[in-house]
């Protein structure tokens, strides 16, 4: 690849989807990136996202998922976090592209005064900074390795013939065709040396009256892509079933795409699934050849990811998590706490149930107005192993997650508080320990006599995308022996990424500690809460950061390790394994002065669900 000492040519992987939005074009790509890295390549991923918003941050999750948090502060698309996942590696802001940011540099560089002049259009100058803004990320370093990756994996959002995306269908044809062509080097010594492979994942139906595979819609599909200026290496067609043959090579005939490079994602039990799946197919060959490839990479190593998958589908013991949250119709609004929860499950050898509590179900005015919906919540709560408490934003839910804390709190039953969750755990404590009935977060309730969460600081009320305390930021244990420095391996400190705005009052921890409650996580300051524990209960923790983000097929999040195993009874032998060395179980002085897819079918993933066939 980098003959003759001259710079590496990046090579670009770009897909795109076809017919109808949801087939899972992000799973796909995360799973070719498995597949080159397999190959013994460095990979590297964009996401690009039509819509007008600068990012994700002020989206509801109803309308797009829920918000991934980057170690940088980046709040970005779910897809990141599949990439993130699947490659293990650490992206950064820039490799989200939205419509809103490309715009948005395009004006501003028009303020200055860079166009000289000219006339500002979406043909040359939008185009062009599209393509820029790709050249430019492809070439960052997020597998901790130095130097830029061998091939960057383009996901473009939406569905081809979208109006929101015409300017980056454009400047996507003009990058194949200007990155594609081949230097006079490459000519000489590598015969058809490609950089562009575009991959299009389309939708092939089975008509139920009928019972045969539909081509036509892939063929219409096909026709939009070409008509934009983009050209198809490899098809890559969802059904529920493998392509006939005959229907295979229709689509070559029509769509001008050799029969050997159209492959079928067809419905799997799990995701993990997918990578093998693409290789049995022989899509790496298929890739690297249109790359130019195939004579750098060697055969596919998917040891790990078979195995993995093939455990998955073989666990039976059920361990049973009642989600208590406010966007529990919809679940790709908590894809990375069900992620995080399946990781630890499968490094256990339990089967995940999850069940959603609608948090203001369990509430007591649903008693009265809906007294069918407040028992079915409540049934789902008792039967459950354990509850998780995740995050979210708005006081609709707060007072059934109190609830959902009290009930865990009182009948012993394991705890997991998330970000929102952990102040909802702390709010509880000061009701009912303390005695103060009208303990809240000033986020709640402004004028509380009791605020146990207040607003921080540095934060902005009025302007919402991007103030709040983001991204990676380190966690001091304050104690040692305790359950959740003890799950992180006894080390000192940990980094973890945030997203709030609010934080347990500082002035109210002394009295809450006096009454049991201990803060076992702090940040530099010591202002900061970041961690609290119920020592005397089996398992109740509450983390400001959100653990999720950086769990890992293979690797789960300690947090999530520890809840899933006082769920299955197995907390005390996963502690024994990090127990901590004779002397170090005592207080920690460390300040001074205060200063320091929806793809598969149901169930996906895994995962089982009561939520009327609802998958993670």
């Amino acid at each position: 690849m980098n003959k003759g000492g001259g710079m590496k040519k990046m090579k670009y992987v770009l897909v795109t989807g076809g017919v109808v939005s949801g087939l899972g074009k992000g799973v796909t790509a995360s799973s070719i990136g498995v597949l080159l890295k397999a190959c013994g390549l460095r990979v590297t991923s964009i996401k690009i996202d039509p819509y007008l918003n600068t990012d994700a941050g002020t989206m509801s999750p109803f309308e797009h998922g829920e918000v991934y948090v980057l170690d940088d502060g980046g709040e970005v698309d779910l897809d990141l976090g599949n990439y993130e996942r699947f490659l293990d590696i650490k992206l950064t802001r820039d490799n989200n592209i939205t419509t809103g940011k490309i715009y948005q540099a395009v004006i501003d560089k028009e303020r200055r005064g860079d166009y000289l002049g000219k006339t500002v259009q979406v043909v040359p100058h939008i185009t062009d900074a599209i393509q820029e803004w790709i050249e430019r990320v492809a070439m960052i370093p997020v597998d901790g390795q130095p130097g830029p990756a061998d091939v960057c994996v383009i996901e473009l959002g939406g569905t081809i013939g979208d109006i929101e995306s015409m300017p980056f269908t454009e400047a996507l044809g003009q990058f194949s065709y200007r990155v594609g062509k081949t230097t006079t080097y490459e000519t000489l010594h590598d015969a058809a040396a490609g950089n562009f492979c575009l991959i299009h994942v389309s939708l092939v139906p089975v008509l139920s009256a009928v019972g045969e595979q539909k081509s036509k819609p892939t063929q219409h599909s096909v026709r939009g892509l070409r008509s934009l200026g983009l050209t198809p290496n490899i098809l890559a067609c969802r059904s529920t079933l493998a392509l006939e043959e005959n229907v295979k090579q229709k689509l070559s005939q029509f769509c001008h795409v050799p029969a050997e490079n159209i492959i079928t994602l067809y419905d799997v039990p799990n995701i993990w699934h997918l990578p093998s799946l693409l290789r049995d197919q022989k899509a790496h060959g298929a890739i690297l050849g249109a790359l130019n490839l195939l004579g750098v990479a060697r055969e596919p190593n998917l040891k790990e990811w078979t195995s993995r998958a093939e455990s998955c589908d073989m666990l039976l013991e059920p361990v049973r998590i009642a989600i208590v949250g406010k966007y529990t119709g919809l679940s790709d609004s908590y894809l990375s706490l069900l992620k995080a929860l399946l990781h630890a499950s499968v490094s256990l050898r339990k089967k995940l149930v999850v069940d959603w509590v609608p948090a203001s179900d369990i509430e007591d005015e649903t008693a009265k107005e809906n007294p069918e919906a407040y028992k079915a919540a409540w049934k789902l709560l008792q039967g459950a192993d354990g509850v998780l408490v995740p995050g979210g934003f708005g006081d609709r839910g707060v007072e059934g997650k109190i609830l959902a804390a009290k009930y865990a709190r009182e009948n012993r039953i394991p705890f997991l508080g998330i970000c929102l969750g952990m102040q909802i755990a702390v709010i509880e404590f000061a009701r009912s320990i303390l005695g103060l009935q009208d303990a809240n977060s000033t986020e709640f309730d402004p004028d509380t006599k009791s605020p146990c969460v207040i607003f921080m600081p540095e934060g902005s009320k009025t302007h919402f995308g991007g103030t709040m305390r983001l991204g990676s930021r380190r966690t001091y244990f304050q104690v040692m022996d305790c359950k959740s420095a003890k799950l992180y391996g006894n080390r000192g400190f940990v980094d973890e990424r945030h997203r709030h705005r609010y934080e347990v009052n500082p002035d109210m921890v002394s009295t809450l500690e006096d009454a049991g409650l201990s803060f076992t996580g702090k940040d530099e300051t010591g202002q900061r809460m970041e961690i609290v524990e119920l020592p005397n209960h089996p398992y109740y923790i509450g983390a400001q950061f959100h653990p999720e983000f950086k769990s890992r097929p293979g690797k789960p999040s300690a947090l999530f390790l520890g809840l899933i195993a006082a769920a299955c009874g197995q907390l005390d032998s996963l502690l024994h394994a990090h127990k901590i060395p004779n002397g170090m179980a005592k207080k920690v002085s460390l300040y001074q002065n205060g200063n320091a897819t929806k793809f598969a079918k149901i169930p996906a993933d895994g995962i089982y669900s009561n939520c009327n066939g609802v998958h993670a």
